[in-house]
């Protein structure tokens, strides 16, 4: 299921399974740790019986009821993922990123998910004006209070044509520039699309 902000539309568990299920298997067998971006428990359960071994919900185990008790049982490494459902320009953003974490992480905590499994992304284009999706880059490092790994996913998003007009394939120099300010702030994972100059630009920062 397609996740993005804009334009997406929402599929049932069992669109969601048929389009994963050609072609799972071949992604696993790469040998490289796989995460399941799905907010539907039922995706996770079978990705993660299929060969997939991170869980990443992008609405921090607060939308399926049974997704932190999954997390728990299966004993995976879950990334808790901020969210709204609209983005509001009224509001300070870090307040509210924090405040969502904090009930995510009461969540897992009552189900026993351990803090060694649970990395936080404070979702960059996610329910966030573009000024907001800037704001929480420039200011990554006040989720350290959390005391967990940050993941931090730029690559291509639309706040960076509001600062160069560009289509997403042209976005490769603000998104290295947001993987850079995000390593500053503290991120210990970035996602991207383009692995070699992100780690090109890391290694040479």
């Amino acid at each position: 299921e397609s996740t993005r902000p804009y334009g997406s539309e929402p599929i049932a568990a069992d669109e969601e399974l048929k389009r994963l299920q050609p072609i799972l298997a071949d992604v696993v067998a790469l040998g490289i740790p796989v995460s399941i971006d799905s907010m539907k428990s039922a995706v996770v359960a079978w990705a993660l019986d299929a060969g997939a071994t991170i869980a990443n919900d992008i609405w921090g185990l607060q939308r399926d009821p049974d997704m932190a008790r999954l997390v728990a049982a299966r004993h995976c490494p879950v990334v808790i993922m901020h969210n709204r459902d609209r983005a509001d320009a009224g509001i300070d953003i870090m307040k509210d990123i924090a405040a969502f974490f904090a009930r995510s992480l009461e969540l897992a905590a009552r189900v026993g998910i351990s803090p060694e499994n649970i990395v936080l992304d404070p979702g960059i284009g996610f329910g966030k004006t573009p000024e907001q999706s800037m704001m929480a880059l420039a200011r990554l490092r006040e989720l350290q209070s959390f005391g967990l790994p940050l993941l931090v996913g730029a690559s291509r998003k639309r706040f960076i044509s509001t600062v160069t007009p560009s289509e997403p394939h042209q976005r490769l120099g603000g998104s290295i520039a947001a993987h850079l300010i995000a390593a500053k702030g503290g991120a210990r994972i970035i996602r991207t699309h383009d692995v070699r100059p992100a780690v090109e630009a890391a290694a040479v920062a």
